[in-house]
């Protein structure tokens, strides 16, 4: 009788959640994605910031902050596609690093994104910023491309309505304007880095070019571009697509807007207005700038009457770039807040991320949540939202956390974290478990009692190890980490699975 009542009050919850999601228009969304921003680089989660960041602090302030959320990887590539596909990356062909501008898409044709699944929901959908997921361009190199034809294999494809942006970091070459499929200015010149004396360890992609390429590796570049002009022309494209949006999202008719800069990435180079502003040096500044654009779009959102029911998502690629050490010993200043290391690492500074949600109308203004979370899950969320079941092959690494936004709870499995040299860990509740690989042996931290990771208890806790591993072993065997049907990793194995069986 006893499990019986409790049975019925799990139906009449979920009935209730249902009911309530029915009666709610769908909500726009906006996704704003930094690139290698730390924990640390939002003063909301940093009282000893040595900069402000006033704009992220309005979104924490009046939604609700996830302070255990993850990206799905340490770099680029791989967490854009946990972010966009709620499918781990390293389930693909790629298994360490990042992509160049130009090779297949790492998602493939008919996969689910965000974008598709919002669009097939009603939504118009845009992409402007940086894509870094692989591109076709016409031709096979710089020596035979023909930019009157159309560029394949890129967001246009993978359920984005419309698209402005660049196809992948700027060290990567192929630097234009991209509108659509083409390039209102082709990338006919070559440059290569240049120094930035203004930050630490740091390059330029800017002016003067050349017509013909000097060395094997120069990049392809527009007459047009110039790095510095990167969040502007960004943010003036976002704004205006929103704008056109707006009288349309007021009459029921949602938008989606997936808006991913390239800052604090490398190069370092906030505009004149923002330089020698913060205490952190010309990082602090160009993280300033960045708090500045957000600004400017929760403002358009705030004139249009659209605030209100718009959810709003925060989040950055991976943790900060190595220069956070120098800063540290220059400005006193942690990018990666308490944690331990940062980019590339499979330490808490590699993917602990800044993770916030604001969505007026329905969440909590300063509220928190605790229970961790991965960018996989933002697919699910909004699936739930929207009443729409994943099926087998979509979103196999992706949980819904919509319980919790909307002042309930959630419970999320074993998360799995990967490190940029294909290095692996596994966190269950308190504990995380890094795999060994190559020659380093597992470690064992209680992230409750030890969030900085400098004690290995993995001698203490054999126990714990074990159950870990066991859970890890089956989540990559699954082919999923989502409840549901077994799917095919796209490699079976692979020499980082250290510690399974080929």
């Amino acid at each position: 009788m006893k499990f019986l009542c409790v049975a019925i009050v799990m139906l009449q919850a979920s009935a209730a959640h249902a009911l309530h999601v029915r009666q709610n228009p769908q909500p726009n969304v906006i996704v704003i994605y930094t690139d290698d921003q730390g924990y640390g680089d939002a003063s909301c989660l940093n009282s000893e910031s040595k900069f402000q960041t006033p704009s992220i602090d309005r979104l924490a302030r009046e939604g609700m902050t996830f302070t255990d959320g993850h990206c799905s990887d340490t770099v680029c590539t791989p967490s854009r596609y946990g972010l966009l596909t709620g499918r781990y990356s390293w389930r693909t062909g790629l298994k360490r690093g990042v992509f160049g501008a130009e090779r297949e898409c790492l998602i493939e044709d008919g996969r689910m994104t965000l974008a598709s699944l919002l669009r097939d929901n009603g939504y118009s959908t845009a992409m402007v910023g940086k894509w870094h997921l692989g591109m076709d361009f016409p031709g096979t190199n710089a020596k035979d491309r023909d930019w009157s034809q159309p560029v394949r294999d890129m967001p246009l494809d993978k359920g984005f309505e419309y698209f402005w942006g660049i196809p992948a970091s700027m060290n990567y070459g192929v630097l234009a304007w991209f509108d659509g499929r083409h390039a209102a200015v082709p990338p006919t010149l070559f440059t290569r880095k240049k120094p930035n004396a203004i930050a630490i360890s740091d390059y330029r992609i800017m002016p003067p070019y050349e017509d013909v390429a000097v060395k094997p590796n120069d990049l392809e570049t527009a007459p047009d571009f110039v790095d510095s002009e990167c969040l502007t022309r960004f943010t003036d494209r976002a704004i205006d697509w929103v704008r056109g949006q707006a009288e349309a999202a007021r009459g029921g008719k949602p938008f989606f807007l997936y808006l991913p800069y390239t800052s604090p990435h490398k190069p370092v180079i906030p505009i004149d207005r923002f330089r020698g502003k913060s205490e952190a040096g010309a990082y602090g500044d160009f993280m300033l700038e960045t708090d500045w654009h957000i600004g400017r779009l929760l403002q358009l959102l705030d004139n249009e009457r659209i605030a209100d029911n718009t959810l709003v998502f925060f989040s950055s690629d991976n943790g900060p770039e190595n220069t956070f050490a120098e800063r540290i010993k220059r400005f006193d200043h942690h990018s990666s807040g308490p944690y331990r290391e940062g980019k590339r690492s499979i330490y808490e500074g590699g993917h602990r991320v800044p993770f916030i949600v604001r969505w007026p109308s329905r969440v909590k203004p300063g509220s928190r949540c605790n229970v961790p979370v991965c960018q996989t899950d933002l697919l699910a969320t909004l699936a739930e939202l929207h009443e729409t079941e994943l099926s087998a092959s979509a979103g196999e690494d992706s949980t819904s956390f919509l319980p919790s936004l909307l002042g309930q709870t959630h419970q999320r499995p074993a998360v799995i974290h990967h490190a940029a040299n294909g290095r692996f860990a596994v966190r269950d509740g308190r504990w995380k478990l890094v795999m060994q690989w190559r020659n380093k042996s597992q470690e064992l931290y209680d992230l409750e009692a030890d969030p900085t990771e400098r004690s290995d208890l993995r001698k203490n806790h054999p126990d714990v190890a074990a159950r870990l591993q066991r859970t890890i072993t089956e989540i990559v065997r699954n082919g999923r980490s989502s409840p549901g049907v077994s799917q095919k990793n796209d490699v079976e194995w692979w020499s980082d699975l250290a510690w399974m069986k080929p």
